[in-house]
């Protein structure tokens, strides 16, 4: 099994910035694609991005150029680093993995953009 916990969402006006973070139970190195996605009230899941276990990534168009997504395999730790924040950025952040086959999330951690 594959435990992940994000954190650091909150509060942020717009313009703003936030980093988010995922951690996972062990490592990394088992889990090829990792990424994020959002959920905002109302709204279907949204993929945002992966990067797989080499480095390269893939960016949603709606947050291509503000969001930057990296990971440690060391650290077993994925980051999300969102620049540029816009109100319809607010969303319930989940981190996620593919393992055996079938994907993993984590609790989710909520952004909000607001003034």
């Amino acid at each position: 099994q594959v435990q992940l916990v994000e954190s650091g969402g909150g509060l942020v006006q717009p313009g703003g910035s936030l980093r988010l973070s995922c951690a996972a139970s062990g490592s990394i190195w088992r889990l090829n694609v990792m990424g994020w996605y959002r959920q905002a009230p109302g709204k279907q899941r949204e993929w945002v991005t992966l990067i797989t276990r080499s480095g390269s990534t893939n960016y949603a168009d709606s947050v291509k150029d503000r969001f930057t997504i990296s990971r440690d395999n060391g650290k077993n730790t994925v980051t999300l680093q969102m620049n540029s924040l816009k109100p319809e950025d607010t969303a319930v952040y989940y981190c996620y993995a593919d393992w055996e086959n079938r994907p993993y999330w984590g609790q989710g951690t909520q952004v909000t953009v607001s003034s």
